[in-house]
């Protein structure tokens, strides 16, 4: 199976500029966690609702923070060409619960998310890669 049969084509975006607090009214309204944050259309960085948590609200952070202040830059991406079972495997190896999926050009065209692995690809592959992001490597 590849990751295009199981990924969510309708990705809501943000900008680099765009106000943690858009970003964080993105993710209530189509209740999501994690907002691409794309330029040029192409993906420069990755928001998550814990992002916005720890490093805006847990700070006393102004609402009106970037985006580009707050996002991860390092965004894990796969194609959509990729089979599930490597996706899956890059999600363990590198500890996240989503991968930006991409096509040849570079262009955002979904999001992998554990949930759309379980629903499309199996229980047994979301537990063992489950289990790998939750490891802990400071042990």
């Amino acid at each position: 199976m590849n990751v295009s049969e199981a990924m969510t084509a309708q990705v809501v975006t943000a900008a680099p500029a765009d106000s943690v607090q858009k970003v964080a009214g993105i993710m209530l309204n189509i209740e999501t966690g994690a907002v691409p944050i794309v330029e040029d259309e192409k993906v420069v960085g990755l928001i998550t609702d814990r992002d916005i948590v720890l490093q805006v609200v847990a700070t006393g952070g102004a609402l009106s923070t970037p985006a580009s202040e707050v996002m991860s830059v390092d965004v894990q991406t796969c194609r959509e060409g990729d089979n599930m079972a490597d996706a899956a495997a890059q999600m363990a190896h590198h500890q996240i619960r989503r991968l930006v999926v991409v096509n040849d050009a570079g262009k955002l065209v979904g999001i992998l998310s554990l949930g759309d692995i379980a629903t499309d690809y199996g229980a047994k592959v979301v537990g063992k890669t489950l289990e790998e992001i939750s490891v802990d490597n400071d042990a």
